[in-house]
């Protein structure tokens, strides 16, 4: 169990990285998502699938959408990475089995409209979701994390992370 901790950690760390690519605007938070996974048993090593940030991509995107749309466009090649396993698995196989390292609770509401990120991971079917820290109540009441326990994802809040993903996330607001 302390090696998870370890690689907990260190992917949390990555996705603090990400979201410090974040663009800061004063009505969103800067978050950053790892995403990987243990192929084919939760005991094999970690391997890191996709990342993504907040507003990486096109559409008031966020950090969770984008590290899963990412790795949603994984090619066959990229894909030969885990050729080790009995046969190759799908992008969809491999998510069924992902960690997600989000350096904020996931949203399950958004007020853009788009879909929130909890429900994107709920339909991915995620194995674990890793949160550096609850989502404020700046903008809206975030119950991402209750609402993906409750479809039966584990949900790890990683200690020691809260200030510098807090930091991040407000990054830009005054």
């Amino acid at each position: 169990m302390e090696k998870h901790l370890d690689d907990d950690a260190q992917f949390m760390q990555l996705a603090l990285a990400e979201a410090e690519k974040c663009e800061p605007v004063v009505t969103a938070f800067c978050v950053g998502c790892v995403l990987t996974v243990r192929w084919p048993s939760p005991d094999d090593k970690p391997i890191l699938l996709s990342c993504g940030y907040s507003r990486e991509l096109p559409g008031n995107t966020h950090a969770e959408a984008n590290a899963l749309s990412k790795a949603r466009d994984l090619s066959d090649l990229a894909l030969g990475a885990f050729q080790f396993a009995p046969s190759s698995p799908t992008v969809e196989e491999l998510l069924e089995k992902a960690d997600v390292y989000t350096t904020l609770e996931p949203c399950s509401v958004r007020t853009s409209g788009l879909s929130p990120c909890a429900d994107a991971l709920i339909a991915a079917k995620v194995r674990r979701c890793i949160i550096g820290v609850g989502e404020p109540d700046d903008f809206v009441k975030c119950e991402g994390a209750r609402k993906m326990k409750d479809a039966g994802i584990e949900i790890v809040w990683l200690n020691g992370f809260e200030r510098s993903c807090l930091e991040a996330a407000r990054r830009g607001h005054s």
